[in-house]
């Protein structure tokens, strides 16, 4: 059954079709291996009653003949800035700790009506506030590509060796990106088979990155934000991980398309899609963009751009250089407007209504300032007052105002590279593997933001779909990857030619051992 685990969507949904195994079964391993992987503090909250219920009842469907579809009878999990009905939410915050939503989130709701069965909800950066998921309540996420329990748990075609040398510095051990690492090391582990993420400024793709996974991130308004608890309303994305192309497709064709409860939804019908096996790329023209080649990007990631971008080239594609004058601006301009909106969408966290109230106090201005002292980290804390900064009458034309015009001069650099008739850009996803936590807190978490989503964010910036594709490991034995990102709803194209890259370039799968732990 654990073979399974590291397997895909489709072949573990071919097996239930079959009736050669049942969705308890999976279920149970899957649950089990959560536990067995504790140590990476993947889950704020395991569901495991619920996924049991879950179980029993596809075990019903697939009895009848009557499974919903493919994702019946499928673990996956889901973020835990979700809303789900009878489960904590907590944005891996004090402030949410003892909140339960009377609703799910749209994209949840899709999926459990497709029958796929809710592992947990995993965890990450403060209300999405960081690249690293070691900004939480919950304690930070450690990446599975350099810990004991990938040496102790899986095997692949590569030599173990680079990961069996042992520091004794307990703070030693890599990152998974963030704000959604919980999700990825969830997906990489084989704890589940896909997991939502979100993306504000790359919080799906940058930990995809890290820990070796296919990160998506849809077009803005594809998917229903409807109880995606906001971070910034425009830029915020549902997001999908999983470990290959065809499950992250199989995930969106789901969830896409839509919602009449979520007015940044797109009202445009969505049409689910396939991709072949068989994908012929001489006819895509592929820009790189010269801005994208930065003084700090490591050399293993400036190989894999290039050794891909020859791959694409002698398969028949168009490779050509292109420029985007104001990417370098964007991550400042993503700092100014990321914080007006969090010192917006936060206000509401003031003690009355739900999440922390603090104990004593002698007045209502007492009462919020003594909750929100208590309920907030120092992350959220210091971006709530900058944003407040930003948004004073005297500050807001210099801030704010210049930050939108700036956003839309960046926006129009990809509509200027559409048409010229681009059809897709290749950019790292991150500039170097992922560092070590010491090498992480060394910087401030803003200092991190701008380094970790310099490539990223643009594409928040724009609305825009873009993916992350593992590539190889680099020369420490962690996952190095690439990003491709298209005009807004050409998601076909996207996946086509991502998958065309996956299939290319084969990066290691880990498999689990057979471990009677899961038996």
């Amino acid at each position: 059954m654990n073979k399974l685990l590291s397997t895909s969507i489709k072949e573990v949904s071919h097996k239930i079709n079959a009736g050669d195994v049942r969705p308890s079964d999976i279920t149970k391993a899957a649950v089990k291996l959560t536990t067995f992987i504790k140590p990476l503090n993947a889950y704020i909250t395991v569901t495991d009653e619920t996924a049991k219920k879950e179980a029993e009842n596809s075990n019903s469907r697939q009895e009848n003949h009557a499974l919903l579809g493919k994702l019946d009878g499928i673990p996956i999990a889901v973020k835990d800035n979700y809303c789900t009905n009878d489960h904590l939410t907590t944005c891996a915050s004090k402030m949410l700790s003892n909140f339960v939503p009377p609703y799910n989130a749209t994209v949840y709701q899709r999926l459990k009506d497709a029958g796929a069965i809710l592992i947990g909800k995993t965890n990450l950066d403060e209300f999405g506030m960081g690249s690293g998921t070691i900004d939480s309540y919950y304690g930070p996420t450690k990446n599975l590509w350099n810990s004991d329990i990938l040496t102790k748990c899986y095997s692949n075609k590569i030599s173990m060796e680079k990961h069996t040398e042992q520091n004794n510095d307990e703070n030693s051990w890599h990152i998974t990106g963030g704000s959604s690492g919980g999700s990825a090391v969830a997906v990489a582990t084989g704890s589940c088979f896909a997991a939502l993420g979100s993306d504000t400024g790359g919080s799906t793709r940058n930990p995809a990155s890290y820990c070796g996974v296919i990160g998506l991130k849809p077009t803005y308004g594809l998917v229903s934000r409807y109880g995606l608890i906001p971070l910034v309303n425009s830029m915020d994305v549902p997001g999908i991980l999983a470990r290959n192309v065809d499950d992250v497709l199989l995930i969106l064709n789901t969830i896409a398309g839509p919602d009449r409860a979520d007015s940044t939804s797109s009202q445009k019908e969505y049409v689910p899609f396939n991709v072949s096996d068989s994908i012929n790329i001489s006819n895509v023209r592929i820009g790189i963009p010269k801005e994208y080649k930065v003084k700090n990007i490591s050399s293993d990631v400036q190989e894999c751009w290039d050794e891909v971008s020859l791959y694409l080239k002698e398969a028949g594609a168009s490779i050509s250089m292109v420029s985007m004058p104001h990417t370098s601006y964007s991550i400042a301009c993503y700092s100014v407007l990321n914080r007006c909106d969090v010192a917006s969408n936060l206000s509401c966290y003031d003690g009355m209504e739900y999440g922390l109230r603090a104990d004593e106090w002698k007045s209502v201005h007492d009462l919020y300032r003594k909750t929100r002292t208590e309920g907030f980290g120092q992350v959220v804390k210091e971006r709530i007052l900058v944003g407040n900064y930003f948004l004073l009458e005297e500050n807001y034309d210099e801030y704010y105002v210049k930050a939108m015009r700036m956003r839309r001069l960046i926006s129009n650099d990809f509509d200027v590279v559409w048409n010229n008739n681009i059809d897709l850009l290749l950019t790292p996803t991150t500039l170097t593997e992922a560092p070590s936590y010491n090498e992480f807190v060394s910087l401030d978490n803003q200092t991190q933001c701008l380094v970790q989503d310099y490539c990223t964010q643009p594409a928040n910036m724009a609305g825009i779909p873009a993916i992350n594709v593992p590539i190889k490991l680099s020369k420490n034995g962690l996952p190095l990857s690439l990003q491709l990102m298209a005009p807004s709803f050409n998601e076909e194209r996207l996946l086509t030619v991502a998958k065309w890259i996956e299939q290319r370039v084969k990066f290691p799968k880990l498999e689990l051992k057979d471990m009677s732990l899961l038996e």
